[in-house]
């Protein structure tokens, strides 16, 4: 009677291990799942980016103001009778040192 136990036992643990740990196993299938999650997000980022490209494509095609928005930004571009103003910000290291100088005098 025994032996009948475990042998049947031991084909019970035959069969649950393709289930579990075989080519298409529970645990593959899992690991499937997660990848297919991450491409999805990936895929989802791509296509935002692929629909921006497409609008500006559009923009350059139909009108002239993407041209002189990339013209201005990237060129740095003026139109006639325009001026280029630049400010700078101011250095905040100078002023702390200056702050500094000052503390140890006083």
């Amino acid at each position: 009677m025994r032996i009948i136990i475990y042998s049947m036992l031991l084909l019970l643990l035959a069969i649950q291990y393709p289930l579990w740990l075989g080519k298409g196993g529970w645990l593959k299938v899992y690991d499937m799942e997660k990848q297919v999650e991450l491409q999805q997000a990936k895929n989802s980022l791509l296509s935002l980016r692929n629909a921006k490209l497409t609008g500006d494509v559009k923009d350059l095609k139909e009108g002239t103001r993407a041209i002189e928005e990339r013209a201005r930004v990237e060129h740095g571009m003026v139109k006639e009778g325009e001026f280029f103003v630049q400010i700078l910000p101011t250095d905040k290291s100078s002023k702390n040192t200056t702050n500094e100088k000052s503390a140890v005098t006083n």
